[in-house]
């Protein structure tokens, strides 16, 4: 049986709301609420797992991977960029254990959306819905956030690879 090399990885995102844009958190459009400001469809919760994905890869973050000051990203679906970071990961040998994430936001409730954010996520990660995690808190008044001005999601990953590809 092949030795695993695994790897953890935590990411972090925070966008402010934008009035007048649809709220897409794990790919899912959130009705009746302002969206997030950003160069993609801001899509805090993706970001969050992107990024844990990437550092757990040791490669360079989001911002560095789709940079905002190229067109190519701008209002591109989070779902495609999570596509692209996976591809990375087994550019380099690696994929996801499992995933979990925590959306923090006084707004919306987000706990009807799980079931279908775990459904998107699925395939793309390559992970049953089993393996991933998706929660939401507040932050009970506190920091930007927690005053209603943005919502922010923290991601933790477990990625691995194969005996053959340790070779550092």
């Amino acid at each position: 049986m092949p030795r695993t090399d695994q790897r953890m990885g935590l990411g972090f995102d925070v966008h402010p709301f934008q009035p007048e844009r649809p709220l897409i958190l794990g790919g899912v459009k959130i009705r009746d609420h302002d969206g997030l400001a950003g160069h993609s469809d801001a899509d805090a919760l993706i970001h969050a797992v992107c990024d844990a994905l990437l550092g757990a890869a040791g490669l360079n973050d989001i911002g560095h991977q789709f940079p905002d000051t190229d067109e190519q990203y701008r209002g591109i679906r989070s779902t495609i960029l999570l596509e692209r970071v996976v591809e990375l990961l087994r550019e380099n040998g690696l994929c996801p254990v499992n995933v979990d994430v925590t959306v923090i936001a006084q707004t919306p409730k987000l706990s009807p959306y799980f079931s279908e954010m775990k459904t998107i996520l699925s395939p793309i990660l390559g992970l049953p819905c089993n393996r991933i995690g998706v929660k939401a808190t507040t932050n009970e008044g506190l920091r930007s956030w927690g005053h209603d001005e943005g919502i922010a999601a923290m991601a933790v990953c477990l990625i691995e690879t194969a005996e053959r590809y340790l070779d550092t």
